[in-house]
């Protein structure tokens, strides 16, 4: 079976090739707000027929889909109604499902969700302290995101540990663009930072993560400021680019080395959140055996990952600093004696998708 996955996002599209489990090629393209062009994905695509399932990474399921589902018109409606859940997301997904679906009408399509990882959180980690009535009528619970990306970090870590993954607890970071943590216990998330939206948790490049409700109410009441201004606010306006003016890592590293004051503050207010909700995930497990970066920043930021393991120092956690400064995924970063061995692995949705794509296709 040869199998082509798709990963949207705000700015490029990313697709990859499985022919029985295989991968043969990866190719990158750049999108415009999750416009994309037609002739490229066009032209990739035809590069590698023929194809006989498509997997797509969907961001939220909402409580409807918490596995693989293969799309169809009534999935199709479904995922629309959901838009208002992931407005920076689910509308950049649709747009792939319906261009790859023009140009491989024949081929199933199967949605894969980056809710489902989560959707058998226990009870106290997913349920808001909202009144019964609110919480059945509109399904209201933290659903958490990234459930891809934090499935595959989890497995990997494991294989890299040399343990099987259902004797592991594991805290997984993905930090990107979007950033979640999420606590693993035996192959399974029992926590995570993300909640209702992908907008609860760390501090994101454009994206506030948790701010105190009060505050925003005061802002509506007091300000004068429309849901629609603090949403899209909340989601553009918000993370390292209100804190440092850009929303790329890379440069609020460069320039809080030189002793920016806006940039150290956006790194210092980062890496607090940080460590304040790693620390959270592993209360979540009773212990900890494993901590692992993965992600664009994750992957990249080597003071990132050193100054989140000094900060979780007091819970067994301490890399190598010439290691961590030169490793690339996939590969170890622990320190000689440390109680908790710590990685960082390459973000790798495709091979998730590939697999659950698999489950759902015969």
């Amino acid at each position: 079976m040869r199998i082509l996955t798709v990963n949207v996002g705000s700015s490029s599209i990313k697709l990859s090739v499985f022919d029985n489990g295989d991968l043969i090629d990866k190719v990158a393209m750049s999108s415009d707000g999750g416009h994309l062009s037609e002739r490229d994905v066009t032209n990739a695509i035809a590069a590698h027929l023929p194809i006989d399932a498509v997997g797509h990474r969907v961001v939220h399921g909402g409580s409807e889909f918490t596995g693989p589902v293969v799309i169809d018109d009534h999935v199709r409606r479904r995922l629309e109604a959901l838009v208002d859940l992931a407005p920076l997301h689910l509308p950049v997904s649709l747009a792939g499902i319906d261009l790859v679906s023009r140009l491989l009408p024949a081929a199933p399509a199967v949605a894969c969700f980056d809710t489902a990882f989560h959707a058998h959180l226990p009870a106290a980690a997913a349920t808001y302290a909202l009144p019964i009535e609110w919480r059945r009528r509109w399904r209201l619970r933290r659903y958490g995101f990234h459930g891809l990306s934090h499935a595959w970090a989890a497995r990997r870590t494991a294989e890299l540990y040399g343990r099987p993954v259902d004797s592991l607890r594991i805290v997984t970071c993905h930090l990107g663009a979007g950033a979640s943590l999420a606590a693993v216990v035996n192959g399974s998330s029992v926590d995570t930072t993300m909640g209702f939206t992908p907008l609860e948790g760390l501090v994101m490049a454009t994206r506030s993560g948790s701010v105190d409700p009060g505050l925003l109410l005061w802002l509506e009441e007091h300000a004068g400021l429309p849901p629609a201004e603090l949403a899209s606010t909340l989601e553009r306006r918000s993370g390292l680019l209100a804190l440092a003016g850009t929303s790329d890592m890379h440069t609020v590293l460069e320039r809080a080395a030189d002793g920016d004051p806006d940039a150290t503050l956006a790194l210092d207010v980062y890496v607090h959140r940080l460590c304040a909700q790693a620390s959270a995930m592993v209360a979540a497990m009773s212990g900890l055996d494993a901590l692992v970066f993965t992600g664009g920043v994750g992957e990249n930021a080597a003071l990132i990952r050193l100054r989140a393991a000094t900060g979780l120092g007091f819970l067994g956690v301490s890399v190598d600093e010439a290691c961590n400064d030169r490793a690339t995924p996939d590969a170890e970063l622990t320190k000689d004696g440390a109680a908790v061995r710590t990685f960082v692995v390459e973000a790798r949705e495709d091979l998730q998708i590939e697999r659950e794509v698999r489950t759902v296709v015969i």
